[in-house]
């Protein structure tokens, strides 16, 4: 690594700051906010709602904390950071989960790629190299819906079922409509390949414990089908 490159990559950590996404997690935001807090000195957690001690653990870790005064999605949790960083002017944003999913100390592989990467460009999370920490039948329906994403948004994504990922605030203007849910992770990366930006993949661990998914099976596919269904048409499929 070039001594411009380190200079590169320390000057993008300057200018990056974190939202965490948060619903009912005081079991793990305290920990996840101390580790993130060791890669970043901005770290945000909006709290969606929650009737636990989510918002009191994530203050008291020494995050900005914005609080839903009901749930609203993680979609909104995630924009409600984003116009948070925007108006602040921070060049980057890194979005990881709550739970204890994705590693705080692999927040560095996003701001390497970031450094050596062309611009326009989103990085994303790749779980996909090591699959033997994620369950079977997520395994499976991760490769068919990255499938089908990936053909609607016209290029390779291995893993687009990954929320840790890293956006530059030109995108992020682009991304304060869209959906509510889940699925607004499945289309931040339609808008951004409609928009000319490259999905960078990065390859992190796959980190599977006690975490219980929010992700309701029958109405989260049924979003996930429609929100498919408006945007194939004239693209990909």
């Amino acid at each position: 690594m070039t001594i411009a490159d380190r200079d590169r990559i320390a000057q993008i950590r300057l200018t990056a700051a974190a939202i965490i996404p948060a619903y009912r997690e005081e079991k793990h935001i305290s920990d996840v906010i101390r580790r993130t807090r060791e890669q970043l000195d901005h770290v945000l957690v909006v709290d969606d709602g929650s009737s636990d001690k989510t918002a009191q653990c994530a203050r008291e870790a020494g995050a900005e904390v914005i609080v839903h005064n009901q749930n609203r999605g993680k979609g909104e949790a995630i924009k409600t950071g984003l116009r948070h960083w925007l108006d602040r002017q921070f060049i980057y944003v890194i979005i990881l989960d709550a739970d204890g999913q994705h590693l705080p100390e692999e927040i560095e592989r996003f701001i390497g790629a970031a450094a050596l990467a062309a611009d326009r460009s989103v990085f994303l999370g790749n779980r996909m190299n090591n699959l033997t920490a994620m369950p079977f039948v997520r395994r499976i329906v991760n490769r068919y819906m990255s499938n089908r994403i990936s053909r609607t948004c016209g290029q390779e994504i291995p893993d687009t079922q990954c929320g840790f990922r890293m956006l530059d605030r030109q995108l992020i203007p682009e991304l304060l409509v869209g959906a509510r849910r889940f699925d607004y992770e499945t289309e931040m990366l339609i808008i951004a390949s409609r928009k000319g930006y490259r999905i960078e993949s990065v390859p992190i661990t796959t980190v599977y414990s006690d975490e219980v998914s929010s992700i309701h099976p029958v109405r989260d596919t049924l979003r996930f089908f429609k929100l498919m269904r408006r945007y194939s048409k004239g693209w990909g499929d």
